[in-house]
């Protein structure tokens, strides 16, 4: 029998009599109250999976309310969802540091709404059987999908859509932008689910290892190979691989890869018979895969095959609704982490934020508030924290205020950088490709790739 799922709702919207249709035919069980009293009374006594709950700073029951949550008088460990008549970021910005799973405008979107609740109660499910740790609620923020924006939340409804299918994803996207988040939310919402989530950086393994890394080995295959050794593939049978920058994985390699996606089936290195698999394949890529194909760099017919349902992730500048949670959400999850509680934002930085360009995207903003809480001396994080040793730059109004490094460096990007990095490795190496791609911890490949770029500004030959 189906458990019943409870949802505790607190809402005088005019639309509260579509909304309570709406949840009850979704097969939720609802549970209201009008009066704060009965409300707070209720929460503390009885266990509901998730509760709805309506948000007015005009209103002095409802802040009071609010200031109750604040307060964490009670276990409330239960995704909350509320809605707003007056939507402000700051309150939305408030809201997601007390724990709120998302903050949505009246009118309701009811589809938008459903959305949500399923994915906090999914994510509750997966969370329940942990233990209330420091560590361990921190370790499950780590995948969690911190979003408002539009273009995300249509790629998230996709991605629940063809979860249960068996069909192979390819995700698209600038570094740092969540691919492997999506993989993991789509393999988290799959009939896979219960099954391994093994993932592989094809970007970080010589070509040579990367083969016996995803299909394992026979005793005495090569020298060393001591006993037999599963590859990834039979390791995440009957559940998801994730193979992330596949478009680093060497040519010969994808030949072979190909033949399992094609055949389902895996030849360990130094094998006579081939090992059945069944596994959801997921690739990632942060480059233009038809401009690699062009270049002979990536087989198209492998490319065909990965490619049955394609997304393309949003820049963070594509979705800077997105920066003010997302800042919170990591302020709260490094203020636990380190254990320096009380750590708010000052005024100015949250703006300034907005205005950056983060061609890093989210793990460069996430970086930036990691240093930026270490380096602060009280519990404000100020814009010089958030910059550290750089210097803020002084350029006209039409100008986007950044950090920069100060004038004793010589680059100011992080593809200068970059380069920058590349350069001083091979300087130290005397050339030798394969010593600096192992110093900069990248494949030989990746470096040749690189060197590809810069080419002609460098005036070299490959």
């Amino acid at each position: 029998m189906k458990q019943e799922i409870k949802i505790f709702l607190y809402y005088e919207g005019a639309d509260k009599g579509q909304l309570l249709t709406s949840l009850t035919n979704s097969g939720y069980k609802i549970y209201t109250h009008a009066d704060l009293q009965t409300v707070i009374k209720s929460l503390k006594s009885q266990r509901y999976d998730a509760a709805i709950l309506s948000f007015n700073p005009d209103d002095t029951q409802n802040m009071e309310f609010i200031s109750w949550i604040e307060k964490k008088e009670q276990n409330f460990d239960i995704p909350m969802i509320f809605i707003a008549g007056h939507p402000k970021i700051e309150d939305a910005i408030k809201l997601m540091r007390l724990g709120a799973a998302d903050y949505l405008f009246s009118p309701v979107d009811i589809n938008k709404l459903l959305f949500v609740l399923k994915n906090s109660l999914d994510a509750a499910t997966v969370c329940s059987a942990k233990t209330n740790s420091r560590d361990e609620d921190i370790a499950s923020d780590q995948y969690k999908i911190i979003t408002q924006s539009p273009l995300m939340q249509k790629i998230l409804i996709q991605s629940q859509n063809i979860a249960k299918s068996n069909v192979p994803v390819l995700i698209t996207g600038e570094s740092g932008t969540g691919k492997e988040l999506l993989a993991r939310f789509i393999h988290n919402h799959s009939d896979r689910n219960k099954e391994p989530f093994i993932a592989v950086n094809c970007a970080a393994l010589p070509e040579t290892l990367l083969e016996s890394e995803l299909f394992g080995y026979e005793k005495g295959a090569f020298s060393g190979a001591t006993s037999r050794k599963p590859g990834k593939f039979e390791i995440a049978n009957h559940g998801t691989l994730l193979l992330d920058e596949i478009s680093e994985m060497n040519v010969t390699l994808q030949a072979k890869l190909l033949r399992v996606i094609q055949e389902g089936e895996i030849d360990r290195l130094g094998g006579t018979n081939p090992v059945k698999v069944d596994v959801r394949i997921i690739t990632t890529s942060n480059r233009d895969m038809e401009e690699e194909i062009k270049k002979g760099n990536f087989r198209s017919d492998l490319y065909y095959r990965i490619n049955v349902i394609p997304f393309k992730l949003p820049s963070l500048r594509e979705r800077k609704e997105d920066i003010p949670i997302l800042a919170m959400f990591y302020l709260d999850q490094f203020s636990r982490k380190y254990q320096k509680k009380g750590m708010v934002f000052a005024n100015d930085v949250i703006e300034r934020f907005e205005k950056m360009n983060w061609h890093g995207n989210i793990r460069e903003l996430r970086n930036f508030i990691e240093r930026a809480l270490l380096l602060s001396m009280d519990n404000v994080i100020t814009w010089n924290d958030v910059c550290g040793d750089f210097l803020i730059s002084q350029g006209n109004e039409n100008e986007i205020p950044e950090c920069k490094p100060d004038e004793s460096d010589t680059f100011t990007t992080i593809s200068e950088m970059e380069e920058s990095l590349i350069k001083n490795a091979l300087a130290k190496t005397q050339g030798n490709r394969t010593h600096a791609a192992r110093l900069l911890g990248i494949s030989v490949r990746t470096l040749r790739n690189k060197l590809s770029e810069y080419r002609q500004k460098w005036g070299i030959t490959l």
